[in-house]
């Protein structure tokens, strides 16, 4: 009542027409958070059992593991090897370059291609570790020559034969020029046939003194040639249709 008269003497208005409504405050209301009122509802099952702990909402801090002295080791034992590798791998490349005969890039080859490497073993033989045979049949009436640098020749329709076992080196020539054949015997000694109208064998393949692999039609000649270590050779004789070294 005394708050409807000093309102109405301060407005200079009768007391009787005056009507104060009073606003109530209302409360904002704020719902817990999902952590509250879990925590809430925890708080108050610990409290019905009677247990004196409470839950409290806080992140949990872990400790960081220390690291042991052998971890560190390995790390650097790790870091060591990448580093050698990084840096053989470059010596290899620029001495590969530079130097393709060094020392090392010889280990190289040999550590990959050692398989290779062991299967062909040089063979250092020369001529006169072979005996000669004859290049064709003994039944073949065959007039052979020798020029004066070494070069053995005939012309005559028959199956030709290799002076000795050996491999196909290299084929070259065709049907119309005719072919020429060089045959590896050694790394040191060789033989070179040319003028041969038809072939049995290619680059690659093992000829022998006793197996024809190539035939001649007898309308061009037919020529021999010995080489020891890239020099032609004029050290052997002919005998009829026998070759041999002097």
């Amino acid at each position: 009542m005394n708050e409807e008269l000093n309102y109405a003497e301060m407005l200079e208005i009768p007391v009787e027409t005056v009507t104060v409504n009073k606003r109530e405050k209302k409360h904002k209301y704020r719902e817990p958070e999902l952590s509250e009122q879990v925590v809430e509802q925890v708080n108050g099952r610990m409290e019905e059992a009677g247990d004196p702990l409470f839950a409290e909402s806080r992140p949990i801090e872990r400790e960081a593991k220390p690291q042991g002295k052998k971890e560190k080791r390995a790390r650097r034992i790790i870091i060591g090897e990448f580093v050698a590798v990084c840096a053989l791998c470059a010596a290899i490349f620029l001495t590969n370059i530079f130097l393709p005969e060094s020392a090392i890039n010889t280990f190289v080859r040999g550590l990959f291609g050692g398989d290779s490497a062991a299967a062909e073993e040089a063979d250092m033989r020369a001529y006169s570790d072979f005996t000669l045979t004859p290049i064709v049949n003994d039944y073949e009436e065959v007039e052979l020559t020798v020029g004066e640098t070494g070069e053995l020749s005939f012309t005559a329709a028959c199956a030709v034969y290799a002076p000795c076992n050996g491999t196909v080196f290299s084929v070259s020539g065709d049907e119309t020029a005719g072919y020429t054949v060089e045959i590896k015997h050694s790394d040191q000694f060789h033989s070179v046939i040319s003028g041969l109208d038809d072939l049995y064998v290619a680059e690659g393949d093992s000829v022998y003194g006793n197996i024809a692999f190539a035939y001649s039609d007898g309308e061009g000649p037919v020529r021999v040639s010995f080489y020891s270590e890239g020099e032609i050779l004029n050290c052997y004789s002919v005998s009829g249709n026998e070759i041999a070294w002097n």
